[in-house]
């Protein structure tokens, strides 16, 4: 993340736009991976932003790992999602607007773990029941996605 706390030395709060991926990990089962992020303290998908020379899919990987100490042997791409409802700002102020390629990991190995300082906790949610707390972003990216309905 070095990259974009450099960029936000010289922009400050403002709107900066963002290239990452967004990771959906199902289970057996169907339920959904999600992490409750450390920034806003609500269930978010795992994914992040784009370091420089990344392509998505290694981004995906990479954040994947970091996020929830899991590997993929390979990225399903679901979705490209842009535009004014890709919109955040965070607790902190920061103003973005997401470019987030949506994939789904096959062939998943690990187990489920917090790898990092962003999450709090991981926790498996079946998508046809209400998910708490989940945060604004993340209910766009599963609901366009097509893992979610409005009443989830």
């Amino acid at each position: 993340m070095g990259y974009i706390l450099e960029l936000r030395r010289y922009v400050g709060n403002r709107p900066l736009i963002l290239t990452g991926a967004a990771v959906i990990v199902r289970d057996g089962e169907g339920r959904l991976l999600l992490q409750r992020r450390s920034d806003t303290g609500d269930w978010g998908t795992i994914g992040g932003s784009m370091e420089p020379g990344e392509s998505f899919e290694e981004t995906a990987a990479r954040e994947l790992y970091e996020e929830a100490g899991l590997r993929a042997e390979a990225f399903r791409f679901v979705a490209l999602l842009s535009g004014r409802d890709m919109y955040f700002r965070y607790p902190n102020g920061d103003e973005v607007y997401n470019a987030i390629a949506v994939f789904e990991a096959v062939g998943v190995s690990g187990d489920p773990a917090v790898n990092d300082d962003e999450g709090l906790e991981l926790g498996w949610f079946h998508p046809d029941r209400p998910i708490p707390e989940l945060n604004p972003m993340a209910a766009i990216i599963l609901r366009k996605s097509g893992y979610v309905t409005e009443r989830s």
